[in-house]
């Protein structure tokens, strides 16, 4: 699409609906019957009248035209390979959660991490989503990995000292190496510098500690100096169940917001991973701590993922509350399927029924939490947003797709009735990765037949990592008997 000399131009004429962006109000806005231009990898023009010349005219009178979003959170390279396994399955005495007891035991092997993370990004394309952050397990192949599938990526190379257990179903042991966590940083913090170089151009590096109790003080702050220093922000799981909740208060009398502010680690520079177990959160009832106002006073950022805890029956109080208190938060996936559209429905219904009141968690703010919001805390103000010199990192949408219609609000009709469904085209740097509702960039046949082999290695091994010797079938029964 661009040469030496020339960038083509392509545009689309006549959109229906665009969802652009006010400056002046830092807010998106709704246009109707506009020109949408992209020169090369940029956006040229948003708005009535489009006179220039362009190489290729696109007939967008039954099209809406919005951002790609900004996925904050996800863990592509091993989430695929637990579809049918682990949406009904949590700990009834660890909190209700699926972390300690079970992800361990149906781990996907590292020989299928490319598979999964592709069957993932083609997921999270169909959904709208142009730029991936993957917390994930730090390997040479990484970039390249996330290249090759066209998606703008940012690769957030987690660390710790050592992993969690659990014996007996009840209690959480960890098994720590500060010193085997000190190396594992140094070798995350060189590969981000050089991902951040990767001539794609769509890959950067970052470094995340991994988890509030699987890594030292020491760590976090080292992990948060580096990161100022390169102007990025850091990522840290914090706050994201009761057993952690209960395990830091253990450890520094101190709960997970109280603590880390304590360190000098709270503030605009980090971004705080789930952060649904504030002392406030209705489970806890912990009356004796403030983590709102910490976390509100901060300008701490939080990365909202509510599917993957809605399938335990936990949920944030709420997106919209910590939005308006000028919490700055982005919008994750952080499980499978990698939809983005699931993500912003749940938030909405999921913070409603937490605040029992249908005012509690608005379109809007999902909306600008997936979009600007996460571009913003990735320090990004080139995505998440249609404006002239912004990324061409955009989404087509079919309005004349029966669930779009009537189209009083199509983010609404998008949103809550037709999904992925609708989603027709995207583009990444003004390159179409998905047409007509089919990602052409790479094709994942092969990849899904991996995922079948990797899904049943873990089913194998299932009994030996379990605590208990129990089968898959005894840990994830399905939904009906098997005659």
């Amino acid at each position: 699409m661009t040469d030496d000399t020339k960038q083509d131009v392509t545009l689309f004429r006549s959109c229906d609906w665009l969802v652009g962006w006010d400056a002046q109000a830092k807010s998106h806005v709704y246009l109707r019957d506009v020109d949408f231009a992209v020169r090369g990898d940029a956006i040229a023009h948003v708005g009535k009248g489009y006179e220039g010349e362009a190489d290729h005219v696109v007939d967008a009178r039954r099209k809406m035209i919005m951002p790609g979003f900004v996925n904050i959170h996800s863990h592509p390279g091993h989430e695929p390979g637990w579809k049918g396994m682990l949406e009904e399955l949590g700990s009834p005495r660890l909190g209700q959660s699926s972390l300690y007891e079970f992800m361990p035991v149906f781990q996907i092997d590292p020989r299928y991490t490319r598979s999964a993370l592709r069957v993932a990004v083609a997921e999270a394309l169909r959904s709208g989503v142009t730029t991936l952050c993957d917390l994930g397990r730090p390997r040479e192949s990484w970039g390249d990995e996330l290249a090759e599938t066209g998606v703008r990526a940012v690769c957030w190379g987690m660390f710790r000292s050592g992993p969690w257990r659990t014996r007996d179903g009840h209690s959480v042991e960890y098994d720590l190496d500060p010193a085997a966590g000190d190396r594992a940083f140094r070798e995350a913090l060189d590969l981000a510098d050089r991902l951040s170089r990767h001539p794609s151009g769509r890959v950067s590096g970052f470094v995340a500690p991994a988890q509030i109790d699987t890594c030292t003080q020491g760590q976090i702050l080292d992990a948060l100096a580096a990161a100022r220093e390169r102007g990025q922000p850091m990522q840290i799981h914090a706050a994201q169940s009761m057993v952690e909740f209960q395990e830091i208060m253990r450890r520094h009398g101190a709960t997970p917001i109280e603590w880390l502010e304590r360190i000098g680690a709270l503030g605009p520079d980090t971004i705080v991973g789930h952060c649904i177990f504030l002392n406030d959160h209705p489970w806890l009832h912990w009356p004796q701590g403030d983590d709102f106002a910490r976390l509100r006073a901060s300008g701490a950022g939080v990365a909202h993922c509510p599917v993957v805890f809605a399938r335990r029956g936990i949920a944030l109080n709420t997106l919209s509350r910590y939005m308006r208190a000028g919490v700055p938060c982005g919008m994750g996936t952080d499980t499978f399927p990698h939809n983005m559209l699931d993500e912003l429905r749940l938030a909405c219904y999921a913070g409603r029924i937490m605040a029992g009141a249908f005012t509690a968690v608005t379109t809007r703010d999902a909306f600008t939490a997936a979009t600007a919001g996460g571009a913003d805390m990735i320090r990004r103000l080139d995505l998440g947003r249609l404006a002239v010199g912004a990324k061409a990192d955009f989404v087509v949408v079919d309005m004349a797709d029966p669930y779009m219609q009537p189209d009083y609000d199509p983010l609404r009709s998008l949103i809550y009735s037709a999904n992925d469904r609708a989603v027709r085209d995207v583009y990444v740097d003004g390159r179409q990765l998905v047409k007509d509702g089919r990602v052409v960039a790479f094709d994942i046949e092969e990849d899904i037949e991996a995922l079948r082999r990797a899904q049943s290695e873990a089913i194998a091994a299932a009994p030996s990592r379990d605590w208990a010797g129990r089968s898959i079938d005894q840990l994830a029964p399905r939904v009906f008997d098997m005659r």
